[in-house]
């Protein structure tokens, strides 16, 4: 490939004016994200349209616990994205190579990790989380063929947050649009031609994964750009694997606890019956495509402001949050509210059911109208990453939502035990959560102004990354 090619598909992230860039950057991303979604999205359609309602309950009930288990993996790539974004920004070509190469490697091995995890885990987990006796033989049988993509999930994931690194989101758009075609196929042979319920639908999952990983390890393959994977000297380096693990083991530990509340939540649905699942599975589903839209601007801050952390541009970082900010309030509110207003014919798509429809659009009444709120809440914690801190947004994010939400469960709920209850814990904790982040950035921004001013005043640029 040549390097011009390449560099086509990267973005200078520091320099020039941000909105426009971060607008092209977000785009692709935004809908990777949806097409990832997509993959979801269908499973629970045709399954829930064909397979019935306890198959669609059994699908849905296992995403909060899938989350809880993987993302303490995910989070890593957070980490390789952020130092990526750093040393490309700093220009530190010797640093980058090594970091792809760590993070590439690490993801493998997660993988391996998480089959064994996942097939272990699934029944146990599932009991303890109250799964109804009708649902669960179906919910251990789709989790485990699901684990077993594992490998796959960790090496697209790793492998675009080296993109994104670089300023690159298209091409894992057109990967992900592969992988997304041969799904929907996939699905409709196995559930409706193969009858193989829930089966069918986690094996499609499983193909269409390890063909988007199949593709974005190619790219970074036969790439001549300074991220160029080589698998003869794969290999993790100690010291870069140390540097991801401080940013990204706080990122996949927050999201794992964000998960606990979550499983808490969903085991206090799984209280109300089956067609509650069903339908809380549905809402979920379809808030899902707002968070998605909301999240890339919080990827889209980790990359810019780790570049322009990393080239010592840091006038820029604070820019960053605010243009991020302002976007992410417009997506939240305009889609989160066209959401709950169509939700009623949307919800159709996954069941026919009144009764589930009706539960899916409670549930989306209390939290798509105020999602912009927790997009608010993640735009910060991306900058705050990007920029090298992660301890201090986990503590805050678990304590002010995920804590909040456990308290919530065990007292006002036990005291109030309707799901208007349940629901309501989303938007409280998030607004407390987005309050605080501020002040703690706020903090860290001054002192980071303070600490080298003249530096990028007068254009300077040290080319070492702690």
């Amino acid at each position: 490939m040549a390097e011009n090619q390449t560099k086509k598909y990267e973005i200078d992230m520091c320099s020039g004016p941000l909105l426009g860039k971060i607008l092209l950057f977000y785009i692709p991303l935004m809908l990777s994200g949806v097409l990832q979604l997509l993959f979801n999205a269908a499973d629970i359609a045709v399954v829930g349209r064909f397979a019935g309602n306890e198959s669609l309950a059994a699908v849905g009930s296992t995403s909060s616990l899938t989350n809880l288990i993987i993302n303490l993996f995910m989070g890593l790539s957070v980490g390789a994205n952020v130092l990526v974004a750093r040393y490309y920004g700093a220009g530190l070509k010797k640093d980058l190579k090594e970091m792809v190469q760590t993070a590439v490697a690490t993801a493998l091995v997660s993988g391996v990790i998480l089959i064994f995890v996942g097939l272990i885990a699934a029944k146990p987990a599932l009991v303890l989380m109250a799964t109804p006796e009708n649902v669960i033989d179906h919910s251990v049988l789709y989790m485990r063929i699901y684990f077993v993509g594992m490998p796959f999930m960790m090496a697209y994931n790793f492998g675009s947050a080296v993109l994104r690194a670089v300023g690159d989101t298209r091409r894992p758009l057109y990967y992900l649009l592969i992988a997304g075609v041969v799904n929907v196929v996939l699905n409709l042979i196995f559930v409706i031609s193969f009858s193989m319920g829930v089966a069918g639908v986690a094996a499609a999952t499983v193909i269409s994964q390890a063909i988007s990983a199949v593709l974005v390890i190619r790219c970074l393959i036969r790439t001549d750009g300074v991220y160029k994977l080589e698998l003869k000297g794969l290999k993790i380096v100690p010291d870069k694997l140390l540097r991801m693990f401080r940013i990204g083991f706080p990122a996949g530990l927050q999201s794992s606890l964000f998960s606990i509340s979550n499983v808490l939540i969903q085991s206090s649905v799984n209280g109300f019956g089956s067609i509650a699942m069903a339908g809380n599975t549905a809402g979920s589903n379809v808030e899902g495509f707002v968070y998605t839209s909301m999240n890339a601007f919080h990827q889209s801050a980790i990359s810019f402001a780790g570049q322009n952390y990393g080239a010592m541009k840091y006038k820029r970082v604070g820019k960053v949050l605010l243009i991020c900010e302002i976007l992410v309030i417009y997506v939240g509110l305009a889609m989160g509210n066209a959401a709950y207003f169509f939700a009623g014919h949307i919800l159709k798509i996954y069941s026919t059911d009144p009764e589930v429809i009706s539960y899916g659009i409670l549930r989306m009444s209390y939290i798509c109208v105020t999602y912009f709120l927790c997009g608010m809440m993640d735009v910060i914690v991306g900058v705050l990453r990007g920029i090298g801190c992660s301890i201090m947004p986990m503590l805050v994010s678990l304590t002010g939502a995920c804590l909040f939400r456990v308290v919530w469960i065990y007292t006002v709920f036990q005291r109030v035990k309707t799901l208007p209850c349940l629901y309501s814990s989303y938007p409280i904790s998030w607004a407390l959560t987005f309050l605080v982040h501020l002040i703690c950035f706020a903090v860290v921004y001054r002192k980071l102004i303070r600490s080298m001013p003249q530096k990028e005043e007068s254009g300077e640029t040290v080319r070492t990354v702690a």
